[in-house]
């Protein structure tokens, strides 16, 4: 009982500092219709701004480490309102996945100006003052500080509570986000309202991780986690909904701590150990939340939000070549002759089956109007199909593919029946609850899949040796699997997906049935990209839960978005000109993330359409001109 008892102290304390993060996207989210998924990046900075205040205002006095917190706070807000400015007011009216672009942009330079403000290594703050002891609970010893914290979670939204309901601030929030054309016309500066709505939400996401330095160190690698944590808490709360956030994040934290305090437990015989649990227990919790309630807990249906960003052009009609595959022809020809184990060669390798990956989301945010945010899980269960049967049953080369082939689309037929059912935010993260769930699964199963380790020793036939001949044995399948989605999407199947993408009310009065059709395109997409992740095991040797993780499946929203998601063309340009810019800005700078950034935030900018729609639009344009 002791036991639990802490453990669900512990709960309060880490609720309270995940509120504080949701609190403030929820906030941006309400009144922007912005997915900043820079947010992460902030809490990052809040603890690194409190550690190095801490250091300058003396590590040991009070108001070292409380003025520490409250500067880096306020200078995170402002930080937040520097983005707003300069990047964000520019792209409102763009298309919302443009933006989601934009700030993924912001995650990469805001990590590498960290790694060379503060470096690669931990830094651990010091205890507050003041709060240095503990208390003892059921013989057991409760850290004063995290009593405090468990305190602060329900200040903050009664503060907020308080904005909201009983300022003309709030009214303003309030009413900008059920229509911002109104309220400019009654004479509000939007500009201003944005911007100061960025502050405050930015400034919570700093005070939430200076408040979190003295229980864990500023680390690089904890904007990504972060922000998965908090969307899953504003999506179970409710998008918008401060209350909602609050509930879903106490649910979600003793979620976490109830699992930690049963430890391993024997049911009928077997030992089940709920601590492992606990990298899968928050979007286990999200996908029951959306399958019973898709809007969230304090949520409401969504409705369309006058002025927000603008819906995308229609798909264009099919032109008389399918240059995509002539394009990955002529790379081959152009490139095969390097041979042996030449680097550009394998690059190409590289490209031929991240375009296969990419095209294969693309036909879900393109045609079908359905944006995942754990496409990956697909390409890694591919990957991990074909290295088991190939490793344990010694299956060859070609039926290794076709089980990579079957179980990215088994796992996307199931996945999918829940996921079509929703659309926008929602769907997007339903996906990636149910993506991070497999990865959890795949990564804490050390006897079957390996573990963290991964399975190694998956590489190709004698035959295929030669790094040419495997290019061509890659590139067969990959040009094929894009022609035939080319096909697909061109069809009357085709066709019917645009149809209900743009008027589903319309599709269903002439007899399609939408949600069918969106399940048949989600298993045909999870199968493509299952059959790139099975390639890319033969290509390296081995698999590891990397390949299913979430950073994998925001490259191929990177992809997408960066060539173009309007054609299919573009998928193929977006997968070759990301994957030539890494490698090369990988290789040129230590620094590589933030000249990425910059590079995709300057193309997000100047070509909104992406790469294709640019090079398309340029035609248009000379050709009138002659």
């Amino acid at each position: 009982m002791a036991n639990f008892v802490v453990q669900f102290l512990n709960g309060l304390a880490g609720a309270s500092s995940l509120f504080l993060v949701a609190a403030g996207l929820s906030l941006i989210f309400g009144v922007s219709r912005i997915v900043n998924f820079a947010h992460g990046s902030l809490y990052m900075l809040g603890m690194y701004l409190a550690w190095s205040l801490t250091e300058a205002f003396g590590r040991g006095s009070a108001f070292g480490f409380w003025g520490a917190v409250v500067v880096a706070a306020l200078g995170v807000g402002l930080a937040g309102a520097a983005i707003e400015v300069l990047v964000l007011r520019r792209i409102y009216r763009a298309p919302e996945m443009f933006q989601l672009l934009a700030t993924f942009a912001l995650v990469l330079v805001l990590k590498d100006a960290a790694l060379r403000f503060w470096g690669a290594e931990d830094l651990l703050g010091p205890r507050a003052p003041g709060l240095r002891g503990a208390v003892d609970v059921l013989g057991l010893r409760v850290p004063e500080y995290d009593l405090f914290l468990t305190a602060v979670g329900p200040a903050v939204l009664f503060l907020l509570w308080l904005l909201v309901n009983r300022t003309r601030f709030g009214t303003l929030l309030r009413a900008s986000s059920e229509n911002r054309d109104m309220v400019s016309a009654l004479g509000v500066d939007q500009a201003k309202l944005f911007t100061a709505v960025f502050f405050l939400g930015s400034l919570l996401a700093g005070l939430g991780g200076a408040l979190q330095l003295p229980r864990e160190p500023a680390q690089l690698a904890i904007d990504l986690p972060i922000i998965a944590d908090a969307f899953v808490v504003v999506v179970v709360g409710g998008m918008g909904s401060i209350g909602g956030a609050f509930v879903a994040a106490l649910l979600i934290a003793e979620a976490k701590a109830m699992c930690i305090a049963l430890g391993d437990v024997e049911i009928l015989g077997a030992v089940v150990s709920f601590s492992k649990l606990t990298l899968a227990v928050e979007f286990v919790v999200m996908a029951v939340v959306l399958v019973l309630r898709p809007w969230g807990l304090a949520g409401r249906p969504p409705v369309s939000v006058e002025g927000q960003g603008a819906a995308a052009p229609p798909l264009a009609p099919p032109g008389m070549l399918f240059w995509p595959t002539a394009g990955l022809a002529l790379m081959a020809v152009a490139f095969a002759p390097l041979g042996g184990d030449g680097y550009a060669l394998v690059l190409l390798i590289d490209i031929s089956v991240f375009a296969l990956f990419a095209v294969s989301l693309h036909v879900l945010m393109g045609p079908a109007g359905l944006v995942s945010f754990g496409h990956a899980a697909y390409f890694g269960l591919g990957a991990y199909s074909a290295a088991l049967v190939f490793l344990k049953l010694g299956w060859p080369f070609p039926a290794a593919l076709a089980a990579a082939f079957a179980g990215g689309g088994v796992f996307a037929l199931l996945f999918g029946w829940f996921c079509v059912r929703l659309s926008g935010v929602y769907l997007a993260m339903l996906t990636l609850a149910f993506a991070q769930i497999a990865w959890s699964v795949v990564h804490q199963w050390d006897e079957f899949t390996g573990g963290s380790n991964g399975l190694i020793g998956v590489w190709p036939p004698e035959a295929l040796k030669d790094r040419t001949l495997f290019f061509w044995a890659v590139l067969a399948p990959c040009a094929a699997g894009i022609g035939l989605m080319w096909r697909v999407v061109h069809a009357p199947f085709g066709l019917a997906l645009r149809a209900a993408r743009d008027n589903e009310l319309r599709a269903a009065a002439i007899g399609i049935d939408a949600r069918k059709i969106r399940w048949i395109a989600f298993a045909a997409a999870g199968a493509l990209a299952g059959l790139a992740g099975g390639l890319f095991a033969f290509s390296k040797g081995s698999v590891s839960p990397e390949a299913m993780g979430v950073a994998r499946s925001v490259d191929g929203l990177v992809m997408v978005l960066l060539g173009g998601v309007n054609t299919l063309a573009g998928a193929v340009a977006g997968a070759a000109g990301f994957t030539l810019l890494q490698d090369e800005l990988a290789r040129s700078t230590d620094y590589w993330r933030a000249a990425l950034g910059a590079t995709i935030l300057a193309l997000v900018l100047a070509f909104p359409e992406g790469i294709v729609g640019a090079f398309k639009r340029g035609g248009r344009r000379a050709g009138s001109v002659r």
